[in-house]
């Protein structure tokens, strides 16, 4: 229901009824509506195991295409609740909303990089912002996909495969390449 109102739209009693549970149920597991949301939230953004995902051992083309292809089953089965939940379109500007997908996008990042086979790179902070780019393309062309119907999914694979390629293949190398040292005082490097 929060992937398909506003937030303000959807009432307790109605989560109650459609979940086919008593109200006092959800005010029991979750206590009001608002963690409720959270919870859903966590759900939404929160990674398969890393066992459960099957990388193969390939060209990186090969691998690229099968995260890619991870990434956009992961959100099909969730849908238009992923995309209200990862676009801020739930609660608006939430702190704590924003500290859960802060922490998701972290997790991703990471687990970005080991799927990539760069889990040595999981320090490097221009890496990791990198990665978090990417996430922002993903969560974008995933919307453009799921609500609005502006990209097909072939499309959207095409357009994430051959950017995460060029990454591993072309930006990343680059950057580990370039990566400066500690900032200078006058910005220079």
């Amino acid at each position: 229901m929060f992937g398909e109102r506003p937030y303000a739209a959807v009432s307790t009693a109605e989560l109650a009824q459609r979940a086919g549970v008593a109200r006092g149920l959800i005010n029991h597991y979750f206590g009001n509506k608002r963690d409720l949301y959270l919870a859903v939230v966590r759900r939404m953004v929160t990674l398969p195991r890393q066992d459960k995902v099957s990388i193969p051992d390939g060209t990186p083309a090969e691998r690229v295409d099968a995260i890619v292809g991870w990434l956009l089953d992961t959100i099909a089965e969730h849908g238009t609740t992923w995309v209200k939940v990862t676009s801020h379109e739930g609660v608006g500007d939430d702190p704590e909303v924003q500290q859960i997908l802060d922490q998701a996008d972290d997790a991703a990042a990471e687990r970005m990089l080991v799927m990539i086979g760069r889990a040595d790179l999981a320090d490097s902070a221009p890496l990791r912002a990198l990665v978090l780019a990417y996430a922002g393309l993903v969560k974008v062309a995933g919307r453009e996909w799921i609500t609005r119907a502006t990209l097909t999914r072939a499309q959207v694979h095409r357009l994430l495969a051959d950017t995460l390629l060029t990454m591993i293949t072309v930006t990343i190398p680059s950057v580990l390449i370039t990566e400066p040292g500690p900032a200078v005082e006058s910005g220079e490097r």
